[in-house]
Formats: C-alpha cells, structure tokens, sequence
C-alpha cells in the first residue's frame, strides 16, 4: 500500500491517502483498535507521522509511507469508454488512453461518467483530494452541455432549478441555460450532486431523452479544447484552484 506525503502528516489522512476508505471509516478503524503506529495501537486519528521513520499497519499489514510524485490528469472521455481502472466485461477503460508513462502511478479516476457520456474526468493519485471532490458535503459543481430535441418549458425549467423527484430521492436545485455556440449541444446544467445517471434521469423524468451529453466542468476545471481521448497533467495554478475550494493546504 503507497500513498502519497511530505514527512510529516495527520495517521487518518495517511490511511485516506493509502485509499483505505473515507476519512469518516479510517477514523473509526483506529478508534477500533485495528490501526497501529510503530507497533501500538493508534490513540487518535490526529496522530502525527514521520513518513520517512514511522511504520503503519492496518489490520495487520503494513501501509508503506512512500513519498510518490501526486499527479492529476485532465481526460476527455470519448464514448464508448468505462470510466473504471478495469472491467469485468472486458471493455475498454479510462486506463488504456494514459501513457505508459503512467503505469504503476495509482491514478484513478475521480468520480464517473456512463460509457455512452464524454468530456471531462480527471484522474489522481491523491486520495484526499479525490475524497473532497466526491463527497456531497463539499457541493463541488459540476457542468454539462446537453444536446435533447424539443425546447424545455418555463416549467421544465422550474423543475429543474427546484429539484425533481426521481426514484432515489429529491434532486438538489439545478442551474439551467441555453447554448447556442456548441453544436450539438442546447443546453448548460450545472450539478453539485454524484448519483449514477443523475443527468439523464433528470431529463428523463421530464419526457425529453438526451441525445448527447458532455460534461466539460469540474469545480474550477475546465475541458476547454482537450481533443476527444486526450489527456494533459494539470497546470500548478489549476491544482491550487482545486484545493483552494477541497480547502486543502
């Protein structure tokens, strides 16, 4: 197990950084008992690591406190491509577009899109990060460009700006607008929630299947004119935008 640090650093975000769980589940395996630094139980998630000394197990293996270059990778997902490390079906995944270069790094990606979405994902090796832009709390925003045949109403509208009921729960409150300068595309939502086909089912649930869908913001990221199956590491000032608002240090 590798993650990702300078030499010193919170145990909880070690195991975090290690992609072990959440930091809510990491918290409670070491009030459980089942997290030892240097050979004793761990007294507190706070607890300071010398990544360069110290020696982390977790349930009884050993969690390698390696220092791993952080990546971040921007990704224009084409259709057609399962935005998974791997598939059980043998499809093609996120995986197979990145360079060689690459292999070995622990990329994964943030959060994902259905085979048939494009556009933007970003790939990481930092699990804090990674959990700061997927968890709900954080309300990160995310954007879309939506190609679908018939004009929305005003109420269709209102719809989606209140929130509509779908078979899991209430959506939250939806920013919507007209696009004329990206063909295919009509229409701009802009989204803070993660559930699978969330996009789609929305549109759905108003009687107008999408066509064709893209998402071409993540937080302060944007796709910008990244070619289809392209990827690009991250500028330094894009990075700082993305943990400005995860309000990582």
């Amino acid at each position: 197990m590798a993650y990702n640090s300078s030499s010193d650093t919170s145990l909880v975000k070690v195991l975090v950084e290690a992609r072990l769980g959440s930091r809510r589940k990491m918290a409670e395996a070491i009030k459980q008992g089942l997290v030892t630094l240097n050979g004793q139980k761990a007294e507190s998630y706070s607890q300071p690591v010398n990544t360069q000394k110290d020696k982390v197990t977790f349930e009884g293996k050993l969690v390698v406190l390696s220092r791993v270059r952080r990546i971040y990778l921007m990704l224009n997902k084409p259709p057609e491509i399962v935005s998974t490390t791997s598939d059980e079906l043998g499809r093609k995944t996120v995986m197979d577009l990145l360079h060689r270069r690459y292999e070995g790094a622990g990329l994964f990606p943030v959060g994902r899109l259905d085979e048939a979405t494009t556009g933007l994902i970003l790939l990481t090796n930092d699990g804090e990060m990674t959990n700061r832009l997927t968890h709900p709390s954080y309300e990160i925003e995310k954007e879309y460009l939506i190609s679908i045949d018939a004009a929305l109403t005003q109420a269709d509208k209102e719809s989606l700006e209140k929130g509509i009921l779908l078979d899991d729960g209430l959506t939250s409150p939806a920013r919507l607008s007209r696009v004329t300068d990206e063909p295919p595309y009509n229409y701009k939502l802009i989204i803070h929630e993660g559930k699978k086909r969330i996009v789609r089912r929305m549109f759905a649930r108003l009687g107008h299947p999408i066509k064709a869908l893209k998402r071409s913001r993540i937080a302060t990221l944007r796709l910008g004119k990244l070619e289809e199956g392209k990827t690009r590491e991250l500028t330094p000032g894009e990075i700082a935008a993305l943990r400005r608002i995860t309000r990582l240090k």
